[in-house]
């Protein structure tokens, strides 16, 4: 296994990380990341097997937990009931009962009211120049998620905030300052979410949070504890991911352009499932072997911790066909922006969804719409995303 070195913080790198991922792939299937100190994949078909391997999970194995610092415990109280943290069982029954109240009617019944909103939303754009991030990319999903959860739509800004607070854990090389406000943030909306559960329990609604509280399988439900951290979670994704994900897809749509067919009612799936590939929000997991594993012929020790570069492995050109394209024709073809396996994002219906309706606006809306300078990828890799989208219409 070669070692290489890169920065994820390099201000070159955040802007294209692809050139050192083919960098890191000519190395073989895995490398080993000095900066990061853990060997990593660029490869589709280790990236998929390790996902969908028993052998490998989130959570740290008994034997590698340690209690927290006193300044993260309101962080750890809600990552101890995620399911994005846990292995079966506790995994399989949460996601079991998250699913009754999650459902795919329940998303799929979403459709007109992302239409709406996308339209509230370009009617509200400053006029002729604006940054789409905050305006469109970030609005969208973060609104949503709110009136999905039960949350008053007038309070996004405060569940934003909170979001950005304490997604900023998962990014490499993070500060005691990023700790305490993520601790802070996760003790505040713990706080509120508990207010909201009480309200709920005495006055039932038609939103998600309701329907976390009443799940129930066997005679089992959700803890508060889980319905918090559940709801964080959702909220979370939701936002850090559904937001990139749209800022992407535009910048992409935008900067190799696409013709209006690809967004048309027969071909937008597709077009859609290509800018998930080509530009994905989310670029490293990790996972820890449970027991000694070898994976195309790299051994793998119980206990070792391996990071697998979604991004690098949408782009493997042994699974995919000039993978360094956008061709939104490109025949469909298993990606891996959601993961795979039992953590296989479980947001993924809403985050399709909201592409494949809000896009067609947009550009429906504004048959004008082109970019005023290059798109910028704010200092976040893990997370990749534009720190903002000037355009004009």
């Amino acid at each position: 296994m070669q070692d290489l070195s890169q920065s994820p913080t390099d201000r070159r790198f955040v802007q294209n990380p692809y050139r050192f991922y083919e960098t890191a792939r000519a190395a073989g299937p895995f490398f080993f990341w000095n900066d990061l100190g853990l060997p990593c994949t660029t490869s589709h078909a280790a990236v998929n097997a390790i996902l969908r391997d028993r052998r490998f999970g989130r959570e740290p194995p008994p034997t590698a937990r340690q209690p927290p610092p006193e300044h993260l415990k309101a962080f750890q109280q809600v990552e101890d009931h995620s399911m994005l943290e846990l292995e079966p069982p506790r995994h399989t029954r949460l996601r079991g009962l998250v699913l009754r109240a999650f459902t795919a009617r329940r998303i799929a019944a979403m459709a007109p009211e992302i239409a709406t909103l996308a339209h509230r939303l370009i009617d509200d754009l400053p006029d002729p120049e604006t940054d789409l991030i905050p305006g469109f990319c970030q609005r969208l999903p973060i609104t949503l998620i709110a009136r999905l959860i039960g949350i008053p739509e007038s309070l996004a800004p405060e569940l934003l905030r909170w979001s950005s607070a304490m997604v900023a854990m998962y990014q490499t090389g993070r500060s005691r300052a990023v700790e305490e406000r993520a601790a802070t943030a996760a003790a505040i909306f713990t706080e509120f979410l508990n207010l909201h559960i009480k309200a709920r329990r005495t006055r039932p609604a038609d939103d998600l949070l309701t329907h976390l509280i009443a799940a129930e399988s066997d005679g089992a439900k959700l803890s508060p504890d889980e319905v918090i951290s559940t709801c964080i979670l959702i909220l979370n994704a939701g936002h850090e991911a559904a937001v990139h994900a749209i800022g992407n897809a535009v910048a992409t749509l935008l900067t190799q352009a696409t013709p209006p067919e690809a967004l048309c009612t027969p071909n937008i799936a597709r077009t859609v499932e290509e800018l998930l590939r080509f530009n994905p929000p989310l670029h490293l997991f990790r996972r820890t072997a449970y027991a000694n594993a070898e994976i195309m012929g790299q051994p793998i020790p119980q206990g070792a911790t391996v990071g697998l570069l979604l991004a690098a492995a949408n782009r493997d050109p042994g699974h995919w066909h000039r993978p360094h394209h956008f061709r939104w024709t490109r025949p469909e073809h298993a990606h891996l922006a959601f993961g795979a396996g039992i953590h296989f994002c479980l947001g993924a219906p809403l985050a399709r969804l909201e592409l494949a309706t809000a896009l067609p606006i947009l550009f429906t809306r504004l048959p004008g719409l082109r970019l005023t300078r290059r798109p910028r990828y704010a200092a976040t890799w893990h997370f990749r995303g534009l720190e903002r989208l000037p355009v004009t219409r």
